[in-house]
């Protein structure tokens, strides 16, 4: 008794040691573990990536020469699917990115030039408000002169230069590791038979039986859930944009091609995505006819309306499971928590909690029946 007091004794002293050394050696902590974060990045986000690919890569497997036993045929198909998979995705970001951005450029043209009007005509209305008076131009001219502009420039452009390096720096880091992910998941892709052959061994010589059975277990309807919901959701961001365009073509609103496409694009963020896609199309029409952007806003909540009430209960709550409510709180919490990227996480991984808890919750009940049953005479 004495013996197993002093070795939980020991236990709480050397937990108690840690927990000082991390709290006052937490700096060097803190720079090592985002060092290793900084590392295994490429990793990770070459997983992410892999996913959604292998969902196009399997159904090209499927449907590629499915009958041929030939054994060139069944080298070659998942190298082929692969390849087929990638340019589909490609060429459909291609595709948005040429719908998108010419006009995008064109709207951004027509605001620059508009600005020296819209100027002209607050300085008109200023002037018939009595704000812009010959005292306050008079006062404004002598806090110019007063200014050191020589400080104030080298100041400013020593401010813009750090803010370009550093944006630059950022984005070719981005770059850099984006790139090295795509080409972590094509040979994760090639190779995923053998590292799930390999995966598996290891869980079964390192698990007991009933843990390896409930890790299966959680995976398989976590990889069920994923899938619904991508699928899912590449289903409804499409027929959103095809309604989103037609609509308009059919009212007369212009960019219908390229806010289609902007809203089936931005649809793939549930719920918030296409309110998004709104408040950026109105103002790009905006630009031309305020009367158009007010149609174009009625439009599109009633879209989005429909939206939410058929098309996206139908097409992706029904696939997952997942009632309405907590496809919002899923959405609410995992945008709080970690911005666009939980947004479009936390809808299946709600949706994996709540078939979890909902298939234990029958399993229990079904099991307190059958023992209820059992004991009666």
């Amino acid at each position: 008794m004495e013996h197993a007091s002093a070795k939980t004794i020991a236990a709480v002293a050397l937990a108690a040691f840690a927990v000082y050394l991390g709290i006052y050696y937490w700096p060097t902590i803190e720079r090592f573990i985002g060092l290793i974060a900084s590392s295994l990045a490429p990793i990770v986000l070459g997983f992410v990536l892999a996913y959604p690919l292998n969902i196009l890569m399997s159904f090209f497997e499927r449907h590629l020469l499915p009958g041929s036993a030939h054994p060139a045929v069944q080298r070659l198909r998942p190298l082929a699917s692969l390849i087929i998979a990638v340019a589909a995705l490609a060429g459909i970001v291609a595709a948005v990115v040429v719908l998108v951005v010419p006009q995008l450029i064109d709207c951004i043209r027509l605001l620059v030039s508009e600005v020296p009007v819209a100027l002209s005509a607050l300085g008109a209305w200023l002037e018939e408000a009595g704000i812009l008076t010959p005292e306050t131009l008079d006062a404004a001219a002598d806090s110019l002169a007063a200014f050191d502009w020589k400080a104030g420039v080298g100041d400013a452009a020593q401010l813009v230069m750090h803010g370009v390096v550093g944006a630059v720096s950022g984005i070719a880091s981005g770059v850099a590791t984006f790139a090295l992910a795509f080409v972590f998941a094509l040979f994760v892709l090639l190779g995923k038979h053998k590292l799930s052959g390999q995966f598996n061994l290891v869980l079964e010589r390192y698990l007991p039986a009933r843990a390896l059975g409930r890790v299966r277990y959680v995976a398989g309807i976590a990889d069920d859930c994923f899938h619904r919901f991508l699928v899912g959701q590449c289903t409804e961001a499409a027929i959103l944009g095809v309604l989103c365009a037609l609509g308009m073509v059919l009212l007369g609103l212009p960019h219908p091609m390229m806010i289609g496409a902007l809203t089936a694009f931005m649809a793939l963020v549930p719920i918030v995505g296409a309110l998004l896609s709104g408040i950026i199309g109105a103002f790009l029409i905006l630009m031309e006819s305020p009367l158009q952007a007010l149609v174009f806003l009625v439009f599109i909540i009633v879209l989005q309306q429909l939206e939410g009430d058929l098309i996206y209960p139908h097409v992706v709550g029904s696939s997952i499971q997942l009632p309405g409510i907590w496809v919002l709180a899923a959405v609410t919490v995992g945008g709080g928590a970690f911005g666009i990227a939980g947004m479009f996480v936390g809808v299946p991984l709600a949706a994996v909690v709540y078939r979890l808890i909902r298939n234990d919750v029958y399993a229990r009940r079904s099991h307190a029946a059958g023992e209820g049953g059992a004991g009666r005479p």
